[in-house]
């Protein structure tokens, strides 16, 4: 029998990435500039690729470029390979003098607008090989880029299915209702439907705290009406002082840019007091960076 052909799966890790890059943006032309390279020249390294595997890996259409089963089959793979090769760049960096490794942390708005930035200063600082790429995430798209390898360690809140991960608490996600003074009332608390009529400042859409206050609206059977989005807890705030809506914000935040004219009240739902969580894989453990990031997290965990 003539011997069957065989795919040179001799694979150039940037080509992975480039590879992911197409999966999680849609289009070629957006994953090309997202790494720095030509229409052209991506288009070469993904054909190229195509050629070493032996299959075409993408279905290509004017409307963007999605995964064959080949290609579905590749990124699963591709996931788990340049985790382990950044992991590998971690802990080398620990024998030689200028190798660098980057660990990938997602989290939701609570952690990431919130309690990280200060506490990833401290850590950069005491580990300078390693490097951060840290990214805002709904808590149910944190957990599905830990299953798919595409992040090191995440942080979410308690209302998502954490089984088969390592998990440790990281202190509590306070929600309250920020509302200009004017016409603010006297309740101590204030029920999240009750807010409903009233105008929204608010964050982007595709922040994880507008996607979870979308979803408790939907509960209630309404829609929120925002009258602008805007990024940071900072400038929300600063509206609602200004008096164009009231906010839903992280209890920490809205007191920290509380300005003169605005109310703070504690949302009465049960689930505005929400746990935030730090997870990990649990073969994640073997990459010294991820140990010491997961140590150096729980050691600094805000007070329950």
């Amino acid at each position: 029998m003539p011997p069957r052909k065989t795919a040179a799966y001799r694979l150039d890790p940037f080509d992975l990435r480039l590879f992911i890059a197409v999966l999680e943006r849609g289009t070629i032309t957006s994953a090309a500039a997202a790494m720095n390279l030509s229409l052209a020249a991506a288009s070469t390294r993904l054909k190229a690729l195509d050629d070493r595997v032996g299959v075409p890996l993408l279905d290509r259409a004017k409307a963007g470029s999605s995964p064959t089963a080949a290609g579905r089959a590749l990124a699963r793979h591709a996931q788990r390979v340049l985790g382990e090769v950044e992991a590998l760049h971690a802990e080398m960096a620990r024998f030689g003098a200028g190798l660098r490794g980057t660990l990938r942390v997602a989290g939701n708005t609570a952690a990431v607008a919130l309690a990280l930035p200060s506490l990833m200063g401290e850590f950069l600082v005491h580990h300078p090989d390693i490097d951060l790429d840290l990214q805002e995430l709904p808590s149910e798209a944190v957990l599905d880029a830990l299953h798919r390898r595409a992040v090191d360690v995440g942080l979410v809140a308690d209302h998502v299915d954490t089984s088969g991960l390592h998990v440790q608490p990281f202190g509590t996600d306070r929600l309250c209702a920020a509302l200009p003074s004017k016409g603010a009332g006297r309740a101590r608390t204030l029920a999240f439907a009750d807010l409903l009529a009233r105008p929204f400042v608010g964050l982007p859409a595709e922040a994880g705290l507008s996607r979870f206050l979308q979803q408790m609206a939907a509960r209630a059977g309404r829609v929120p009406r925002h009258r602008v989005r805007v990024r940071g807890p900072e400038a929300v705030m600063q509206l609602v002082d200004a008096g164009v809506g009231v906010a839903v914000l992280p209890a920490a935040a809205a007191q920290r840019f509380k300005g003169r004219s605005t109310t703070l009240r504690p949302l009465a739902d049960a689930w505005a007091l929400r746990r935030l969580l730090v997870c990990a894989r649990p073969e994640a453990h073997e990459a010294p960076a991820v140990r010491d990031l997961l140590a150096f997290l729980a050691a600094r965990a805000p007070a329950a």
